[in-house]
């Protein structure tokens, strides 16, 4: 699904594209749990342009983002030492490579989901009206910065800038917290006797039953970072109304696996 690469000429870029590569791979890998983009999914697949903010030309700005199936990632941010100084400069309490992809292919997952004629009433009940203009809606959030009071409906402050936004921030921990859950899963790690052993979160088809393992999980190993003076794992406060909209997107983005175990199969978008 790679269409364009950084540029290999320039010093340094090969293991930038390297790292960027494998947290792509990890995340189509989780995806394809619940059947997409599976021999089975009939829909369009997303495109990818892993590009590098230093060429043989010189330095050139990339702009992470999502376009129509297009999906462009800074791979300048699989160096540790960038990253973390993005994280700090927009003051963000997690950024990694395999967030970023997480948080853009959730903008082609919502292309996707829209040919199913129930989602966007159910979209628009939870998340807000996306038709709202995106672009004065970022600028307002540039310009004036979230709401001192986002963290009572939004996971986080990017969320809060327009429905999309919120749509992939919330998507994006919906992967975290079952990619949390599974993989302590298959390590045989538990707290308090969950997750059980053998246990398959991509197979769970109960919203909550997974967000209030993977929750507990993950205040569980924030204590044991916070051990060894390392940031939290999942950093985030998690309201009533956020709790909703993750379960509400956790049942869209798992629901042909659902259906599949019911007897049918039908991903959107074919």
């Amino acid at each position: 699904m790679t269409e364009m690469l950084p540029d290999l000429r320039e010093n340094g870029n090969r293991p930038l594209w390297e790292t960027s590569e494998l947290s792509k791979r990890w995340m189509l890998a989780n995806l394809a749990r619940w059947g997409w983009f599976q021999n089975a999914d009939p829909g369009a697949r997303p495109k990818f342009h892993l590009l590098a903010e230093k060429t043989q030309h010189g330095h050139g700005e990339v702009m992470m983002g999502h376009a129509e199936g297009l999906i462009t990632i800074n791979v300048t941010e699989s160096d540790p030492v960038e990253r973390a100084r993005r994280r700090e400069h927009h003051e963000e309490r997690l950024r990694t490579m395999i967030g970023h992809f997480r948080h853009e292919i959730a903008h082609f997952l919502f292309l996707r989901l829209t040919a199913h004629e129930t989602f966007l009433p159910s979209f628009r009940a939870t998340f807000g009206d996306e038709r709202a203009d995106y672009g004065k809606a970022l600028d307002a959030y540039y310009a004036n910065g979230p709401d001192p009071q986002y963290q009572a409906s939004f996971v986080t402050r990017y969320a809060s800038a327009h429905p999309h936004e919120d749509w992939a921030e919330t998507v994006a921990n919906v992967l975290h917290l079952t990619d949390i859950l599974d993989s302590a899963a298959a390590s045989h790690l538990q707290c308090d006797g969950m997750p059980p052993r053998r246990y398959d979160a991509y197979a769970e088809t109960e919203s909550e039953a997974l967000l209030s393992q993977a929750l507990e999980l993950g205040l569980a190993l924030n204590h044991v970072n916070r051990s060894m003076g390392l940031q939290d794992i999942y950093p985030f406060v998690i309201s009533p109304t956020v709790r909703a909209k993750l379960i509400l997107a956790h049942q869209w983005v798992s629901w042909a696996k659902h259906q599949k175990r019911q007897g049918g199969f039908r991903l959107f978008g074919g």
